[in-house]
């Protein structure tokens, strides 16, 4: 891989999810996305830890999954309708919050997948990741969103468009460029295929939508000759792991990041 992002790490790629969070850090009130959770995962060993960046009220770009704070905190407001010391007061027992420039500085070996969930975080999060771009991957359902963080990154960075990628974040497939992977492999066209791929460093999706099954060996094949990765989520079952890696998958996202680690090392 050219992005210093997959330098100096093994495949098959362990990517903890949100963190790790234990039964036992569970018990004690640890949640997905905290603090205690990153660092659960960096003590663990992981080089990657997966997480998404909602922001604040007051503009603060925080680690967090869901639009409001009610599965988490049982508060049923939107997280950008709180301000970011409140919010640190509603994850104070429950691990923690972390904001990403926090999470950036205070883990500066972890490399961090970031997932932007809302359009407010697009720029705000491409301009924070900018001098840390060797160890940060963009991505969103939404290309538009993932484009303008990427956007955001060049502009600080002063990249002209023609730049080598590595000089941004690396990137995955939003929903959009994933279908249409999927159109492109499905017709088997070499030149279909390797549009589809541009510009992309990895291909991070489920193993299966519904019916529909996602992650194949022709999908492999395709995105390995145009050196783009595939990495599969969320897998939390040893044996699904190992037979995903047996097809070829390179990375697994996973809550088990601990379990993952000895399973797959």
């Amino acid at each position: 891989m050219s992005h210093p992002w997959f330098r100096g790490v093994a495949t098959p790629r362990v990517l903890a999810h949100r963190g790790l969070v234990t039964a036992d850090a569970a018990r004690d009130g640890v949640v997905e996305n905290s603090f205690a959770a990153v660092a659960a995962a960096h003590a663990a060993g992981v080089a990657y830890v997966e997480t998404d960046c909602h922001v604040t009220a007051d503009g603060v770009v925080v680690l967090f999954h869901d639009e409001d704070l009610s599965r988490v905190t049982g508060d049923p407001r939107k997280v950008a309708r709180v301000a970011a010391a409140e919010l640190e007061q509603l994850m104070a027992e429950r691990g923690g919050l972390i904001a990403l420039a926090q999470a950036l500085e205070a883990f500066p070996t972890l490399r961090f997948n970031l997932d932007v969930k809302v359009d407010a975080a697009a720029e705000a999060v491409g301009r924070l990741v900018a001098p840390h771009a060797d160890r940060v991957l963009v991505t969103s359902f939404s290309d538009a969103r993932r484009r303008t963080a990427l956007a955001a990154a060049r502009e600080v960075l002063h990249a002209p468009a023609g730049d080598a990628p590595a000089s941004l974040p690396a990137t995955s497939a939003g929903r959009g460029a994933v279908a249409r992977v999927l159109a492109a492999v499905a017709s088997r066209s070499r030149r279909a295929i390797g549009r589809s791929l541009a510009g992309l460093d990895a291909l991070q999706v489920p193993e299966r939508r519904g019916r529909l099954r996602i992650v194949t060996p022709r999908l492999i094949e395709a995105a390995h000759r145009h050196d783009v990765e595939v990495h599969v989520w969320t897998v939390n079952d040893v044996d699904d792991m190992r037979r995903l890696v047996g097809m070829g998958v390179d990375g697994i996202v996973t809550d088990r990041a601990d379990v993952a680690l000895e399973a797959l090392g």
